[in-house]
């Protein structure tokens, strides 16, 4: 299966993700958008694909959205996407795209959603302890 995750590897739900699709058996492509900003085209699809809003695709905590009054209602997704584009930090992460969807995988579990169900065989746990997969590799919710 083809997969890819925007992935910044300082950030917890960023790294839980990563995990959760390695245990699914899947070795995705791994994109620190950081490093690597997709373009406009690419940022405006996966927040299309993943049903959000520009604003509610836009990271607040740990960047310069006040900074740079983002909080204003008046602007429009161009000028965010402009500024999420010039300050990749601005993106959320982890976005993820697979062949069944495309989510912003935050909490991590729901990346669950875009992966096959039955590529699970065991638990799987948190770096912070939550418990995500039983030990038949079922969901908990």
């Amino acid at each position: 299966m083809d997969v890819t995750i925007y992935h910044n590897p300082a950030c917890g739900t960023s790294r839980n993700t990563l995990a959760l699709i390695r245990h699914a058996g899947i070795e995705p492509t791994v994109i620190e958008y950081l490093k690597t900003p997709p373009s406009r085209d690419e940022l405006a699809r996966m927040i299309h694909d993943s049903g959000l809003s520009v604003r509610e695709a836009i990271r607040e905590k740990g960047t310069p959205f006040a900074e740079l009054g983002l909080d204003d209602p008046v602007l429009s997704d161009d000028q965010l996407l402009k500024a999420m584009l010039e300050h990749p930090i601005l993106i959320n992460r982890p976005f993820v795209v697979t062949p069944i969807g495309t989510r912003l995988a935050r909490p991590s579990e729901a990346v669950l959603d875009i992966l096959p169900a039955d590529a699970f065989k065991g638990p799987f746990v948190k770096e912070d302890g939550e418990k995500v997969l039983d030990e038949e590799g079922g969901r908990i919710v």
